[in-house]
């Protein structure tokens, strides 16, 4: 761990960055890669790349979610899908970003950039390549889509029974003291090019996010992302309570056809999302870009299988969970390991997380009603720790980069870095629990977090929108 934690490149393969830096150049390093300009390519395709994350968030998980519930809460998932996003994007520009991507304290950023103050057109953003950069308007737009995906994930944990004014101000809350936080502490750092020794590594380490000083690789959103939100999401099933007849009453999805149409957005939107978290277009996005095609492929496959050994039929349902499953679990791996690994990473998955959302879900007793938890917070630990595995080198993976030697470091413990993985896991897992339940419990005092049992039975289309999906 001692070497892992010298080197911290996080970053691999050729100039292998993880978004595990996700990096904004700090003011020092954007003085030394002043003279160098955007490439057009670059910027591009990660224009591209952010467009196709909003692509996942709407219409993609809107319509994923919004299938499974039942007719009569069609809308209110959609409005709170819609609505999420908007105010997160809002909110990013506001504050969100200076406190994730500026420095700070290796726990949150500073106000440099509060309100966007000094971005321009001509304002650049590193990469994970020594003199490449890219606008930071777009790197700024990139993230604000990371964000809004991350706070709507969440509200599938507790659909159909949550007050419209509850989600958005928990949301608000969340965002602010545990996406950003814990977004600092994984990806922020100060860029390759204010590495240029073991002097300057360290320096860019003390100023670095916390687990990123560690060590902890993150390519996309394992931990930022998915676990982030998946632990708000299980924490909100207990603190809201069960759906009225729970356990009781039919809650089949009410369409999915939507959902397999949901989980196709999902999957097109997600190649912007692992292989945009490169930051350039280059050999590494497209190993992400591959990993991503196979490893939801693989769980795909492992899920139905899974399904058709234990029920006896495979489903569309499953089919459509088991891609999420492989995407959730191939984010934070997608630009670490190779496709050998990838699909292992996404067979794994497929099986593990159709237990988490059948077993685990009835061991832990709470209502998820649209398993956030056994999908994304299952497999993103999953993926997480698998990242420390198949990164290695002697399995096909990228290793961790030397940004002071310009090389691959050639010392790569599978050990030490999957230790480095679970104290990240930890970390946000307990991070995320005690914001989540103090937001919660704010929530409830001040405006209540759930319908009544009556507006709830009407369904939340319309007691809480006053309009119905579809006409009778």
């Amino acid at each position: 761990m001692t070497k892992l934690f010298a080197y911290l490149a996080i970053g691999a393969g050729l100039l292998l960055p993880s978004v595990s830096a996700l990096a904004q150049a700090a003011p020092e390093a954007a003085t030394a890669v002043a003279a160098a300009i955007p490439n057009k390519g670059d910027t591009a395709w990660m224009t591209v790349a952010t467009v196709l994350v909003i692509l996942m968030t709407i219409p993609g998980l809107a319509l994923f979610y919004g299938g499974l519930v039942r007719s009569k809460n069609m809308l209110s998932v959609l409005m709170q899908v819609f609505v999420v996003t908007s105010l997160i994007y809002v909110l990013w520009v506001i504050y969100g970003y200076t406190f994730t991507f500026t420095g700070g304290t290796p726990f949150i950023g500073g106000m440099d950039k509060l309100f966007f103050k000094g971005i321009t057109p001509d304002s650049i953003a590193a990469t994970f390549s020594k003199g490449v950069v890219i606008p930071e308007l777009t790197f700024a737009a990139f993230q604000a889509t990371f964000a809004a995906i991350t706070c709507t994930l969440i509200v599938g944990a507790f659909a159909e029974r949550a007050r419209f004014s509850a989600v958005l101000l928990f949301c608000a809350l969340w965002f602010t003291f545990s996406y950003m936080p814990v977004a600092h502490m994984v990806w922020y750092w100060d860029g390759p090019d204010a590495i240029t020794d073991a002097a300057s590594l360290e320096t860019v380490t003390a100023a670095a996010g916390w687990l990123w000083a560690k060590g902890a690789l993150d390519f996309a959103g394992g931990t930022v992302v998915h676990i982030n939100a998946a632990v708000a999401g299980l924490v909100g099933a207990y603190v809201i309570g069960k759906r009225t007849g729970y356990g009781k009453e039919s809650m089949a999805p009410h369409s999915l056809t939507l959902t397999m149409v949901g989980a196709a957005l999902l999957w097109v939107g997600w190649f912007g999302f692992n292989a945009g978290s490169n930051l350039e277009a280059n050999g590494v996005t497209a190993l992400a870009f591959v990993n991503t095609l196979v490893a939801t492929a693989a769980a795909t496959l492992s899920w139905i299988a899974g399904e058709a050994l234990s029920k006896g039929k495979a489903s569309m349902l499953g089919a459509a969970s088991g891609a999420v499953a492989g995407l959730v679990a191939i984010t934070p791996a997608c630009g670490f390991v190779g496709p050998m690994g990838a699909i292992v990473i996404g067979l794994l998955a497929g099986l593990i997380c159709l237990w988490g959302v059948n077993g685990l879900k009835r061991l832990l007793g709470a209502d998820d009603s649209l398993d956030v938890f056994g999908v994304h917070g299952v497999g993103g630990i999953l993926g997480a720790l698998l990242t420390g595995v198949f990164a290695a080198p002697s399995l096909g993976g990228t290793g961790v980069y030397d940004y002071v030697a310009n090389a691959v470091n050639p010392d790569y413990s599978i050990a030490d870095q999957v230790w480095i993985q679970f104290q990240a896991v930890a970390t946000t897992i307990v991070w995320s629990a005690v914001v989540s339940y103090i937001a919660y419990k704010l929530v409830d005092l001040v405006i209540g977090l759930r319908v009544t049992e009556e507006e709830e039975r009407e369904g939340l289309d319309i007691s809480s929108h006053g309009e119905t999906a579809y006409h009778r």
